[in-house]
Parts: C-alpha cells; sequence; structure tokens
C-alpha cells in the first residue's frame, strides 16, 4: 500500500493535473469510480495505472475486477496519498492514469459523421466536458476542438464529461476553416449557434435539421466573430421565452445537439 503522500510516485501522478505533464507525459488523471469504470469498460487499453483507497474497492468490487481482468496494476492507497494525486478537495475513492487518444480529424469525417459538435475557443473546462457528454447523449459521432480551446485532459474537462470522452471521438488542435471544409466535403449542413442568429424553431420547422449536421459553438464570453460566423451555412439562435438574460453555454449546446438528435430520429 502507498503511503507517503510525498513520495516521488505519487508527485508524479499529481503533476498530470498540469498540462505541461500531460503535453510531456501523453498522460492524463481520471478520478471517481463512474469516469474509472466507464474507460476499464469502453477503452481498457487506455489505462495504464489505477489507484483505490480500500474502503473504495470493497464498496467496488466490480472496478478491481475489471482492472484485473484488463491487465491493470491496481494499488491500495491511503486516503491522503489519494488526496495528494487528485485534482478534486474531496476525491471519490479512486485515481488512474490514462493515456491520451485524441482522433485524428480526417478520421472524424471519414465515418460519414451525421452530427459533429465544433467548439471553438471553448475555455471553461465545466462547459466543454459537459458539451462532450451532451454529444454523446445526443448520440452525435464526433466533437472537434478548434482553435485555442481548453485541454480535452484537464481534469474538470474529464470530470464534466462524465466517461462520455470514451465513448464519443474528439478531435483537437484543429483549425476552424479546415474543419468547416471537411464538414461540408462530408455533406453536413454547418449551423453556428449565436444570438443573432435565426430562431431555432423556425429552422427546424423548414427541415434544415433533418440531414446531417455540424453544429459550431463559440467562445462563452466572446461568442463566434463575424468573420467565423460567416464561413457557418446559417447562425441559429435558441429562443429564450423568459427573463433570463442568457443561457450557459453547455445547455444551448445540448438544445442544439437534441433538436438535430429529435429529428433524425422523427
Amino acid at each position: 500500500m502507498l503511503e507517503n503522500p510525498r513520495s516521488p510516485r505519487v508527485r508524479a501522478v499529481a503533476k498530470l493535473a498540469k498540462k505541461p505533464a500531460r503535453a510531456e507525459s501523453g498522460l492524463f488523471l481520471l478520478e471517481g469510480p463512474q469516469a474509472v469504470a466507464e474507460a476499464l469498460e469502453f477503452r481498457p487499453e487506455l489505462v495504464v495505472e489505477l489507484y483505490g483507497t480500500p474502503s473504495a474497492l470493497e464498496r467496488h468490487e466490480g472496478i478491481g475486477r475489471a482492472a484485473v481482468a484488463a491487465g491493470v496494476d491496481v494499488e491500495y492507497v491511503t486516503e491522503e496519498v489519494l488526496e495528494a494525486m487528485a485534482d478534486t478537495v474531496t476525491p471519490q475513492g479512486f485515481v488512474a492514469v490514462c493515456r491520451q487518444f485524441p482522433t485524428a480529424l480526417k478520421d472524424v469525417f471519414a465515418a460519414k459523421p451525421k452530427l459533429v459538435a465544433i467548439l471553438e475557443e471553448v475555455r471553461d473546462p465545466g462547459n466543454a466536458g459537459t458539451i462532450v457528454r451532451a454529444a454523446d447523449a445526443a448520440g452525435a459521432d464526433a466533437v472537434v476542438f478548434s482553435g485555442r480551446a481548453v485541454d480535452l485532459y484537464n481534469p474538470k474537462v474529464v470530470r464534466s464529461s462524465t466517461g462520455s470522452i470514451f465513448h464519443v471521438p474528439v478531435a483537437v488542435g484543429a483549425d476552424l476553416e479546415d474543419v468547416l471544409n471537411r464538414a461540408r466535403a462530408a455533406g453536413l449542413t454547418v449551423l453556428a449557434a449565436d444570438v443573432k442568429g435565426e430562431d431555432l424553431l423556425s429552422v427546424r420547422q423548414e427541415g434544415v435539421l433533418d440531414g446531417p449536421t455540424a453544429w459550431l459553438f463559440g467562445n462563452e464570453a466572446r461568442g463566434l466573430p463575424d468573420e467565423q460566423l460567416a464561413l457557418a451555412d446559417r447562425a441559429v439562435t435558441v429562443p429564450i421565452y423568459g427573463h433570463a438574460e442568457s443561457m450557459n453555454l453547455a445547455t444551448a449546446a445540448s438544445v442544439c445537439l437534441y433538436e438535430s438528435a429529435f429529428a433524425h430520429r422523427s
């Protein structure tokens, strides 16, 4: 059992909360039983190491069995060691070290997707992870992080995705114009979510959402500048019927993605 929270091994794991260590190692942190269980079920080959407290491994026996079946070393640690490793203040019993696994942009569109979410310079990790989760839930075929978007493997992005990063392909570091050119070449209509756009309801009634669609979402504070809006086929806004001043980006993205999912299945 690992008992020293200041040991080199513990410090090496904790460093993965920072981008330079992730970039150098090609690894990232995964925390909590739900996310670890998703990784072991859907992408067990990515899990390098698993650390858990005795009580957590007792409560979640299936995680230990899945790790052993995948050939992953399971290390018992104290609560103090887990707290030293984790990015959260109150970790939930497990920390895993995983290999990064971004999808190549060419592979995203070679797969003939019907629904793609594009995040252009989305910087808030909570928003980014929640949109990945919403895209997964809506049955999207892929997510693309373009421009200076937040790092996909930021611990907060990973946590907010609640395991969805292991379900849906995600491409990172893409150039927006290249992404949109590839999307159109693959037969997708590009819809930019923007407050200056057309009402989502009218666009839906026209049947625009019935076909393959790439939704483009911009930065939380600045949105999409005019030159980027011009790259889209149409701009669409989610109407606000109450008195709210605005809508959170991840919430608006969820609505847009689900409208496309409904249209594809109607």
